[in-house]
């Protein structure tokens, strides 16, 4: 039995795993669940702090607060040395992300019992897409701020290796698999041969044939669902009264969640105003001004989300935005949403036949393609990587705890 763990600190989502005979090897984090969603939330008339799905219940029912969600999208870039106003104080971004990672440590030793001083860490393939000297400071300010919450020995592994460890311990027989890992916030790849008897090496490097990702995920299919959606229904692409199209600032804030509460500054709603001035027409941006009135932005993503998940089974969906406008709904199709991310998709699919390229594989000679990560249900993507490797059986893996699962199996390796 290994007392060092596995935390998967995730773009949406977060587990921690333990490797202990004849017990799950993820740990139960809230209300028995074993992902606890990377969600705080600060209640503004006390003390209270909120975390996972008591966050978003909270904030959905209209408590007064900040709601903070996608911290892991801040790691390599200039804002991790800023801070943010949490109920009239300021909060570093690291401190915020520290307070988050010690209270999912502190969660999972209350489940397992024992206290955790050492940790493999997930991380992505790439924090920051071709820019090295960004990617090893994102994993070195995670690494600090996993100190900071209380671990003592850390080290890292890529998140589909990860995931490829956790679906090796169910196979029979040596496989190519190709691992595609569509969180939250990047989309991960990994090429791997696994079999039983490889499974028992220490040293697994020339098992790993090559790793590749690009910094898309879940939260940029919200992102460009809702700008091609939801903004324009509050005046994005509009114009002003000289003709010219309407700034669009603060809608990119709107569309992206770990911007979301910069809309709600003084100085943003001095250029809200300046534009409603300016506007030729003002029934879209009295919506905007009752949505930031309403402090409902994070609403308003949750609400996009949703359609998006739905839009994953389903060719249509409706998203009733009743709460900035009365009797307003509004309609998205599949198509729409695939036109959205089609840029996006093209990224991700690229980045699979780079992968492919520098290993020295064809796609028709990968025995399989093991989908992992929440994002990873998109049809579009889904269908567009499946072209790519055209021999290889479909496996669903475990969406949300499959690479904590690797890590805590990858901690045993390292740790004992």
């Amino acid at each position: 039995m290994s007392h060092a763990c596995g935390l998967d600190f995730g773009t949406s989502n977060s587990t921690m795993g333990w490797l202990r005979p004849g017990h799950p090897v993820l740990l139960p984090l809230e209300d028995g669940k074993s992902t606890l969603p990377s969600v705080i939330f600060f209640h503004a008339e006390d003390p209270l702090v909120a975390y996972g799905r008591a966050a978003l219940s909270d904030y959905l029912a209209g408590y007064e607060g900040r709601l903070m969600r996608s911290l892991k999208s801040l790691l390599g870039t200039s804002m991790m040395d800023d801070s943010t106003e949490v109920m009239g104080r300021a909060m570093p971004f690291r401190d915020l992300l520290a307070h988050f990672i010690g209270e999912l440590k502190r969660r999972g030793e209350q489940a397992a019992g024992t206290t955790f001083t050492q940790a493999v860490l997930g991380r992505p393939v790439f924090f920051i897409d071709e820019d090295p000297v960004a990617d090893k400071l994102a994993e070195d300010t995670l690494a600090d701020i996993a100190r900071k919450a209380g671990f003592k020995d850390i080290a890292f592994q890529y998140e589909p290796i990860a995931a490829a460890f956790d679906y090796e311990a169910g196979i029979t027989h040596e496989e190519l698999v190709l691992v595609a890992d569509i969180g939250g916030g990047t989309s991960d790849f990994s090429l791997v041969r696994l079999s039983p008897e490889r499974a028992r090496r220490l040293d697994r490097h020339e098992d790993i044939l090559a790793n590749g990702g690009v910094h898309i995920g879940g939260t940029d299919f919200d992102r460009a669902l809702s700008l091609a959606s939801a903004m324009p229904l509050l005046g994005l692409g509009s114009t002003l009264r000289n003709g010219k199209e309407m700034p669009s600032s603060q809608y990119f804030d709107l569309a992206s969640w770990h911007t979301i509460n910069l809309v709600y500054t003084r100085k943003a709603w001095s250029v809200v105003m300046d534009n409603y001035r300016d506007a030729a027409e003002t029934e879209k941006l009295d919506r905007l001004i009752r949505l930031i009135k309403d402090r409902a932005g994070h609403w308003l993503a949750i609400q996009v989300e949703a359609a998006k998940i739905a839009l994953s089974e389903s060719d249509e969906t409706g998203v009733d935005l009743g709460r900035i406008a009365p009797d307003l709904v509004l309609t998205i199709t599949r198509d729409d949403f695939d036109q959205s991310i089609h840029k996006l998709v093209t990224k991700t699919e690229t980045a699979v036949r780079n992968m492919l390229t520098d290993a020295g594989v064809t796609g028709d000679k990968v025995d399989t393609i093991l989908f992992t990560g929440g994002s990873s249900s998109v049809p579009m993507l889904r269908e567009r990587l499946a072209h790519l490797l055209p021999h290889a059986r479909r496996v669903e893996g475990d969406l949300f705890g499959g690479i904590g699962s690797g890590l805590a199996r990858d901690a045993m390796r390292k740790f004992g």
